[in-house]
């Protein structure tokens, strides 16, 4: 009876490290730091970094315009005086002030 134990103990062992080892390679390709979830975060991220990017190149491009305009080279008569009204709080003299 003894001899005929051994096989299937040996045969138990070796299913058992078996799923062991498939379970662990499962988990890695899931979990892990290269996992299927981890691909998932990363793609996320990567659009709102994306999303973010676009929205600085188009603020850098609205002030480069803003920058030209005012510049030597070209200047806009009405951005400087609609800058010079807002910061420092130059009024015509037609105009009525209302606060």
């Amino acid at each position: 009876m003894l001899a005929t134990l051994k096989p299937a103990v040996g045969m138990a062992t070796m299913a058992g490290l078996f799923l062991a080892t498939a379970a662990y390679f499962t988990f890695a390709a899931v979990q892990g730091d290269y996992g299927v979830v981890k691909r998932v975060e990363i793609s996320a991220e990567k659009q709102e970094l994306m999303a973010e990017r676009d929205r600085l190149k188009a603020e850098a491009a609205r002030m480069e315009n803003l920058t030209r305009r005012l510049s030597d080279d070209y200047l806009d008569l009405d951005l400087l005086d609609e800058r010079a009204r807002n910061v420092l709080g130059y009024v015509r003299s037609d105009e009525l002030v209302i606060q």
